[in-house]
């Protein structure tokens, strides 16, 4: 404990003994209630005092800390062992950003603003996102993952399905070749069916024509083009 809070809770210690000793003194006076928590005098005479906080007061003594009105009968609010009229419990709320009314329950915080849990959605599906993994689009909009897969993940030029993370993970991977994209299960040799990697000591890709190839298909492609090229031209005939 520091030195102001050990000197705060002597404090305290203080003023509840002398409040004691204060109703000790009163006690044989009929019409006395008990010592004000506000003013520190005798609350005496019906129709003088509250009891509120588990404190009593005179009735003209029980007011909103920050403006000042008299609580007595109406709704307050306690906060830190103040007592506030509603209007500034409410006005020193957090607003909710989605539906702009005071968060009187638990909040939220998300992307630098203030939910009501039930207000935190995906903006294309809705799904209510609390407690549930998002992401964001650039333009800053909310997104479930599934939403935003669906609406920005590539698709694989081979099988033609949406490109996503597996099941576990929270990163997408995927292979660029010839401006496409491909899965990497998918990145595969057209001819012979051959996996195709670009990892140093793996089978590479040696496209010809826009297809993928791996080297030794690649290789017999380029042997039997060259072929039909050798090939000596038909003779013309003319037919009578």
């Amino acid at each position: 404990m520091n030195q102001n809070s050990a000197r705060s809770a002597e404090e305290e210690l203080d003023a509840l003994t002398d409040l004691l000793m204060k109703n000790l003194e009163h006690s044989s006076d009929p019409d006395f209630f008990g010592m004000c928590s506000k003013c520190g005098q005798k609350v005496s005479g019906e129709g003088t005092g509250c009891t509120a906080m588990d404190k009593l007061f005179h009735i003209k003594c029980f007011i909103c800390v920050k403006c000042g009105c008299q609580l007595t009968g109406k709704v307050f609010y306690k906060v830190d062992n103040d007592a506030y009229c509603e209007a500034d419990y409410l006005d020193s709320l957090e607003t909710c950003w989605y539906c702009h009314q005071h968060i009187t329950d638990r909040i939220l915080r998300a992307t630098g603003k203030c939910f009501h849990p039930h207000c935190f959605n995906c903006e294309e599906c809705h799904k209510n996102l609390d407690g549930v993994p998002f992401t964001l689009d650039n333009f800053n909009k909310v997104h479930c993952l599934e939403d935003y897969y669906r609406k920005y993940s590539p698709r694989c030029a081979s099988c033609h399905q949406l490109i996503l993370p597996e099941d576990g993970q929270d990163e997408t991977v995927r292979i660029v070749s010839m401006n496409k994209d491909f899965h990497v299960r998918c990145y595969k040799c057209e001819d012979c069916n051959k996996q195709l990697s670009s990892e140093k000591g793996g089978s590479g890709c040696y496209p010809l024509d826009g297809h993928l190839l791996c080297q030794d298909c690649n290789a017999k492609k380029i042997q039997k083009l060259t072929a039909e090229l050798d090939k000596p031209p038909r003779p013309l005939t003319t037919e009578l």
